[in-house]
């Protein structure tokens, strides 16, 4: 089940027609998030088998899980921010309850992603739910 700031991105995917204003949006949620601090972008949250360069940090307090990343691709970044929506505030027993494909698949990202973006993303959401293992 996503969270409520995820199904607001579904919400808004459905009033944008054409996939270039899509991108656009993704691009705006990855603007909006905080910088990742140069300190965290280390190799132990650098995320491997992604085309650009992506960082994850994730935090667990209290069994809540939340992260932050970063990415020096624009479209990137707003994929860390979609997938930050998607699982941010989540318990952390919930995490690998999420079915990040079929979320995603709900704004039609798995079909106008580049392969070696989409490698990225799987790349991304393995990290997070590997994380949320180890929990």
């Amino acid at each position: 089940m996503a969270q409520a700031a995820f199904e607001e991105i579904v919400e808004d995917f459905e009033f944008l027609e054409d996939w270039e204003d899509r991108y656009r949006y993704v691009i705006e949620q990855g603007k909006a998030m905080d910088p990742l601090d140069d300190a965290l972008k280390v190799p132990a949250t650098k995320v491997d088998g992604c085309a650009s360069q992506v960082w994850l940090h994730p935090q667990i307090d209290d069994g809540v899980f939340r992260f932050d990343g970063e990415s020096d691709a624009m479209i990137v970044r707003g994929l860390i921010a979609v997938l930050r929506k998607l699982y941010n505030d989540m318990p952390v027993s919930a995490v690998l309850g999420v079915d990040a494909r079929a979320e995603l698949e709900r704004l039609g990202l798995n079909d106008h992603l580049s392969a070696q973006r989409s490698n990225g993303l799987r790349a991304m959401i393995e990290r997070i739910r590997a994380v949320a293992a180890a929990a």
